[in-house]
């Protein structure tokens, strides 16, 4: 029997309840669909870490995570530290330690979503983002001088590579290029950025011409923000910075009904590393502890963690029960405008899971 090791890093917040149901719903998952086991390794790194060591992982925290097939990532962010410390010190160390480049973010409406586009059919927003995860505006160029002074000065310089552009404009083409409609929109800001975005565009054009089948346009972000509101059947695959991606998946999960259920990869597309995925809603502190936090987002993550590590009919398996509870109102989360609790809703996709084991065939043992 083949077995994952998975580790698990709940963070701060909500993630400490959305990662253990997330655990609990691969475990039943694996039971359900056989052939497959899991070995979960929790590392307790966050906020709490940091009040009692200094710093949000180990100095050497990377090491352990090598050797794993993924990892489950809950949030970083602790209204007592310094948001810049939370996630440069533990998202972002892992992110770019481990050269998870791609950042990609589905979105659609599921089922039973009341979503604010309120014209819009679900089938009109069905997207994926991607988002260059290892340079760009968050390459942690810069610094300050002079603090507290009349003359200080504060830089953070968006850094572009050649190589770091190339490779995610042949990662988005390529997604594209598996999707349906095989239709991409790269999303820039070389109207004013008059350097690297200019880049950017230029570098499109040229792997664009690697992907004769796939059709492109590009769209400045500003324009792009009201073209996912207006025209939203008019786009498919996105590709964006780091600033920018990370801004218009925000606004992609909110269209489609709320930050709670989104989801994202953190991916190695060489697969040298372990790759990350995690729901994208924060930490969310007003609500910690309290129960009332929405799984689906990690959930979600789980599909997409399991598609990359090579079982596909489990993720399928296990979508197909996160649209059955997001079907039933009476398994909406708070954010959803309901008032299941987390529990309620993990204990419902393991029961359906379950249920299905005696409907679906088995999946002989490695």
């Amino acid at each position: 029997m083949k077995t994952y090791r998975i580790a698990c890093i709940p963070g701060d917040g909500i993630g400490k309840e959305v990662i253990p149901a997330g655990q609990q719903v691969l475990q039943a998952l694996a039971a359900a669909q056989g052939g497959f086991q899991f070995e979960f390794t929790s590392f307790g790194w966050g906020g709490d870490w940091y009040r009692e060591h200094g710093e949000m992982m180990p100095a050497d925290g990377l090491e352990p995570l090598r050797t794993m097939d993924a990892i489950l990532f809950g949030s970083a962010g602790d209204p007592h530290i310094p948001d810049h410390i939370t996630l440069w010190g533990l998202r972002l160390k892992i992110c770019q330690g481990f050269d998870q480049y791609a950042n990609v973010r589905p979105t659609r409406i599921l089922p039973g979503i009341d979503a604010p586009l309120k014209r819009c059919a679900a089938r009109d927003l069905d997207w994926v983002i991607v988002r260059e995860n290892s340079e760009g505006e968050y390459a942690g160029v810069g610094g300050r001088a002079h603090q507290g002074h009349p003359i200080e000065v504060a830089t953070d310089v968006s850094m572009m590579t050649r190589a770091g552009v190339e490779r995610i404009m042949r990662f988005a083409f390529r997604l594209a290029q598996s999707r349906p409609r095989k239709l991409l929109t790269v999303v820039t800001k070389s109207n004013a950025q008059r350097h690297a975005m200019v880049m950017w565009d230029e570098i499109a054009l040229q792997v664009s011409k690697e992907f004769p089948d796939v059709k492109w346009d590009k769209e400045l972000v500003d324009a792009c923000t009201a073209r996912m509101v207006n025209r939203p059947a008019s786009l498919d695959t996105l590709v964006a910075t780091n600033l920018h991606a990370d801004i218009l998946s925000d606004l992609a999960a909110a269209l489609a009904g709320s930050l709670g259920i989104a989801p994202t990869g953190n991916i190695d597309p060489e697969r040298r590393y372990p790759s990350m995925f995690e729901p994208i809603h924060g930490s969310a502190f007003d609500i910690m502890g309290k129960g009332l936090a929405n799984p689906v987002g990690t959930f979600w993550s789980c599909v997409m963690l399991l598609e990359h590590i090579g079982e596909p009919a489990a993720a399928q398996r296990l979508m197909k029960a996160i649209e059955a509870i997001t079907a039933d109102a009476r398994l909406h989360t708070r954010d959803l405008g309901g008032k299941a609790r987390t529990e309620e809703v993990t204990n419902a996709v393991c029961g359906l899971l379950a249920q299905n084991e005696s409907t679906e065939p088995r999946r002989q043992a490695a």
